[in-house]
């Protein structure tokens, strides 16, 4: 039995990643690319909406919409860079929040943008579990989204207020600069190391698989 309706509006590496890990865990996922047509249908049809768009498509995914996201959880894992990956987002009022103000009627989360794309199909990254940080304002759709992650892979870490969003995305700014401009590659992430964490080395999953 499916966990609930994922709709993926985006089917970049993003929103690919994503459903690929979500579909693994036993969620129904359907994702729609750019075909405007579509994006209403698929919005009204998910139970949460995962909007997987570049930056300078958001406001036009919104509109395709139409009031497809009404009473949804709608995940936000963008980050705002320039073409050049530096930093165009606003630390006074995170692109999350923006979101928020344009879909009044839904619970906008943000989430993943921490995250390479390529990482988020199981919550690893160089084979040791990630942290998944996630801002909003509702815990009921926060809570969604923390047992999403969870089925990924991920360590979730409620990190707040939607406001928060805006060391998010700074922090996700930082993981593309440490990737890209240091070179160090996509294969990197950030683990939160706290009394409950989930992080299960390779050594230590070994370890148990012999004792």
């Amino acid at each position: 039995m499916a966990k609930g309706k994922i709709a993926i509006i985006g089917d970049g590496n993003v929103g690919t990643n994503l459903k690929k890990g979500l579909e693994r865990t036993g969620y129904e996922v359907r994702s729609v690319g750019k075909e405007p047509d579509k994006v209403r249908e698929l919005a009204k049809w998910g139970e949460c909406i995962i909007l997987a768009v570049p930056p300078n498509e958001i406001d036009s995914a919104v509109k395709e919409m139409g009031d497809g996201f009404k009473g949804k959880v709608v995940i936000d894992p963008s980050n705002i860079v320039d073409a050049s990956y530096d930093f165009a987002g606003d630390v006074d009022r995170s692109g999350a929040e923006k979101l928020q103000a344009q879909l009044r009627d839904a619970q906008v989360v943000k989430a993943f943008n921490t995250v390479f794309a390529e990482n988020m199909s199981d919550g690893k990254a160089s084979g040791e579990t990630l942290t998944l940080f996630y801002a909003g304002n509702d815990d009921k759709a926060k809570k969604q989204v923390r047992e999403m992650g969870e089925a990924l892979g991920f360590d979730p870490v409620d990190a707040g207020p939607l406001s928060n969003a805006r060391w998010l995305e700074t922090l996700g700014f930082l993981n593309i600069t440490l990737g890209y401009k240091q070179e160090m590659g996509t294969d990197i992430g950030f683990r939160l190391v706290h009394p409950d964490a989930k992080t299960e080395r390779p050594t230590e999953m070994a370890a148990s698989q012999r004792a």
